[in-house]
C-alpha cells in the first residue's frame, strides 16, 4: 500500500470512528431505535439470537434476530438487497443454520 492510500485509510477508519463514537452519545441514542434485519454479519450492535453473547455476534447478513441502532424513522424504509427491509422487531427470516 502506497503511503497515500495508507493515510486515506487511516483518514477514513479516524471518521468512521467518530462518527460511531457519537452515533453512540446518550443524546444521539435517544433519537435512534432498535432496527432487526439490517446490519451485515458481524456488524450488529446486539441480539443475534441465542448462543451469541450481543454486539458483532452476527453470523449472517441481514439477520432477522440481530439488531442495529438508527435514526428514528429510516427503520421500516430502508431497501436492503431482495426485497428485504428492516422492522422494529424481531424477524424470522436470513436466520443462521443451525448445527
Amino acid at each position: 500500500m502506497t503511503t497515500a492510500k495508507s493515510f486515506t485509510a487511516a483518514g477514513l477508519a479516524g471518521a468512521v470512528a467518530t462518527a460511531i463514537a457519537a452515533a453512540t452519545s446518550p443524546a444521539a441514542a435517544a433519537d435512534q431505535v432498535k432496527c432487526y434485519g439490517v446490519s451485515l454479519a458481524g456488524e450488529n450492535d446486539c441480539a443475534a439470537g441465542p448462543g451469541t453473547t450481543c454486539a458483532a455476534t452476527s453470523t449472517v447478513d441481514y439477520q432477522g434476530n440481530a439488531w442495529t441502532l438508527v435514526p428514528k424513522g429510516t427503520c421500516t424504509t430502508m431497501d436492503l438487497p431482495g426485497d428485504r427491509h428492516g422492522s422494529l422487531e424481531p424477524l424470522d427470516r436470513d436466520l443462521p443454520e443451525k448445527s
